[in-house]
């Protein structure tokens, strides 16, 4: 077991965490480590197509108090108004920022700025960059700034395992495992900042990329920290109907946003294609399951060709390499699981409730994106709420100050011995999970289905039988799966009506107050209206 000291510690290198590590850079002077388990310019946020929200000055038939409306309608009651205000009054200086650094948003012919629509938005916000390569421009951009950032060290193919959190409820740092050599490293801080992005792994169809496997929030929620809504899965409606790599290419919203609209395999439009989200989720879900088909047709023959060309490039090039050219024929798509709601509990400062422990993106829940997340929401939350954070921390200014008490020297204790009793067929236990997921936990559930995905999740943790030290980053990947897939099940067996995200066959009315679900501890709190 190796030692370190770092002033800062960042975990997870998407679009939160790059931003985090720059802005930190800029206002302190102390050491920052970003770590990630892949590598930069992959994770979760460069597959977002859509956009970017800005609500800029230039844009006069827009405001802040129309942005906050739309977040709140789409929330289904469960977005908090003042974080809403907080986030979207910072979105111009968040664009500002991004251009500043490299970030080239799409223009007009007359080289201003170019606003999309998304569906539930009462106004053309939304800013993208190489037509449907906004999250993959902005990640690119980042990237190179913090790889040529002398105050930044990365640590590349490096797994996080575990929080040091002592007796007093402070985290101290963080053990982990570098995948190349085998080698376990503790490093002590006094700030920790968890940006690992989301989970959608737990399910057998998402959007998200494999290394989507909800690791902060399994962290967090392992060391104590409270999460928060779990039961909102943000199931996205047209991803193309073909997996490759563990996942699905995202049709992005935006395609219907210029005109595209859904039809059943018979032709026959059958929904609002603009709808929220959760809403045009369903409608596809039940269209397909009365039908008896696996997918519905997203028709593309509205939006003229060049217009197609130039805005929507990359998904004309994915869908060809599947034999469908959307210039003459309608895609075939199907819902997957693509963004959750929840996380761990956070302020509009990233703040958890465990002291020196913070978190940004999608791994938190600041209560903006409630029970359903307005389109290309996301993006705008990971810099305001980094920046935020930021300048946080150098108003705190970091230490790196040892002071491990005995619970913590006793964590890393389990990590100094080997505890492999035998080897699980992590493959096959984590397949078996994520159709159990997506068939009891996914876009509609009921009582019977939550209670028998739980018996399932159950037998899988005693069978995989690995709490602490693993031999392998797949096995850690499937240990907070399995925490992931608990959260998700508890929280919406607690929750006993339907609103935005979750939809319970057996309770499908909306109650007339709207509460957050919280767990801490392995015990659901409560529900606070």
């Amino acid at each position: 077991m190796k030692f370190a000291q770092k002033s800062y510690i960042i975990i997870g290198s998407g679009i939160a965490g790059l931003y985090t590590a720059i802005k930190l850079s800029e206002k302190s002077d102390s050491d920052i480590l970003l770590i990630t388990k892949s590598d930069l310019r992959e994770s979760n946020s460069r597959y977002a197509q859509g956009g970017i929200v800005g609500v800029l000055p230039d844009n006069t038939d827009d405001s802040v108090a129309l942005h906050v409306e739309d977040t709140l309608k789409a929330g289904a009651g469960l977005s908090d108004r003042e974080v809403a205000a907080f986030i979207s009054k910072r979105s111009a200086e968040a664009i500002s920022d991004l251009i500043k650094y490299g970030v080239e948003f799409d223009k007009t012919p007359g080289q201003k700025l170019e606003f999309t629509l998304e569906g539930a938005h009462s106004k053309r916000r939304i800013l993208h960059s190489g037509g449907d390569a906004t999250g993959r421009n902005i990640e690119r951009a980042l990237s190179a700034l913090v790889e040529s950032n002398p105050k930044i060290k990365i640590y590349k193919k490096t797994q996080a395992v575990d929080l040091l959190v002592d007796a007093r409820k402070t985290c101290k740092g963080v053990i982990v495992l570098d995948e190349q050599t085998g080698e376990y490293e503790t490093i002590y801080s006094s700030a920790v900042i968890i940006a690992t992005g989301g989970a959608g792994q737990v399910y057998s169809n998402t959007t998200n990329p494999i290394i989507a496997t909800g690791d902060g929030i399994a962290l967090a929620y392992r060391a104590g920290a409270t999460v928060q809504n779990m039961e909102f899965i943000q199931f996205h409606p047209t991803a193309l109907n073909f997996e490759e790599n563990g996942s699905r290419f995202l049709i992005s919203e935006s395609v219907r946003g210029e005109g595209a609209r859904l039809k059943n395999i018979d032709g026959e439009f059958f929904t609002d294609s603009l709808a929220p989200r959760d809403m045009v989720t369903r409608a596809i879900f039940f269209e397909m399951k009365e039908k008896g088909h696996d997918h519905v047709l997203l028709d593309t023959t509205s939006i003229p060709e060049a217009h197609l060309r130039e805005r929507f490039p990359n998904i004309l090039n994915a869908c060809l390499e599947h034999g469908i050219d959307i210039i003459n024929r309608p895609i075939p798509v199907s819902p997957a699981a693509h963004y959750i709601m929840g996380g761990i509990k956070t302020s509009v400062r990233g703040e958890t409730d465990i002291k020196g422990l913070f978190a940004v993106g999608e791994a938190g829940c600041t209560s903006f994106h409630g029970a359903n997340r307005l389109a290309s929401n996301s993006l705008l939350e990971c810099v305001a709420v980094a920046n935020e954070l930021a300048e946080l921390l150098s108003e705190q200014e970091g230490s790196a100050a040892i002071d491990a008490d005995c619970k913590i020297n006793c964590l890393i204790s389990r990590y100094e011995k080997n505890h492999y009793d035998y080897f699980p067929d992590v493959n096959s236990f984590k397949r078996e999970l994520r159709e159990t997921m997506w068939e009891k936990a996914g876009i509609v559930r009921d009582e019977q289905g939550l209670k028998k995905a739980l018996i399932t999740l159950n037998r899988l943790k005693l069978e995989f039988n690995q709490a602490y030290k693993c031999r392998n980053l797949e096995e850690y990947e499937f240990r907070n799966l399995l925490t992931i897939a608990d959260l998700i099940i508890r929280s919406s067996l607690s929750r006993k009506e339907s609103r935005g995200g979750h939809f319970r066959e057996d309770y499908p009315e909306t109650e007339e107050e709207g509460c957050n679900s919280y767990l801490s501890c392995d015990k659901i709190i409560e529900n606070i209206c």
